[in-house]
């Protein structure tokens, strides 16, 4: 089976998470530049197959379009012309960053530790996938 990757799209990083190829455990992947997100994909697919892209979509708390989801759209664009073959699916993201930076506290990261966001960024990524694979 191919893997289920999710990204959590951001102007200057964007965090990545993968499934395993039965697709039944997320995993932080890498968190990368967000200008190197498509040379980055281009190499891991080459190495591993992947069947379905999710992406995080911002939303505000009464579910309105946030000033990231034009961001969000255009690297949907990006990402469907770059990988045709590929669907690339919306998944809501409020609250994900908030999650993140609790399971580091829960997980007796460091206050130092806590600070890199390019992990709140990866982890993100991680609990959208998790949040998918529950829901199906």
């Amino acid at each position: 089976m191919a893997r289920i990757m999710a990204i959590d799209y951001g102007k200057k990083r964007t965090g990545l998470a993968v499934t395993d190829p039965l697709q039944l455990i997320a995993s932080g992947l890498i968190t990368v530049l967000t200008h190197e997100l498509i040379p980055y994909l281009r190499k891991y697919m080459a190495e591993e197959p992947v069947e379905l892209m999710l992406i995080g979509e911002p939303k505000n708390l009464d579910g309105s379009s946030t000033d990231a989801t034009s961001l969000v759209t255009e690297c949907i664009r990006i990402l469907q012309k770059n990988f045709p073959e590929l669907p690339v699916k919306k998944i809501d993201e409020r609250f994900t960053s908030k999650m993140a930076f609790q399971t580091m506290i829960d997980s007796g990261l460091k206050k130092k530790d806590r600070r890199n966001k390019a992990l709140v960024d990866e982890i993100s990524a991680t609990i959208i996938l998790q949040e998918y694979l529950r829901s199906r």
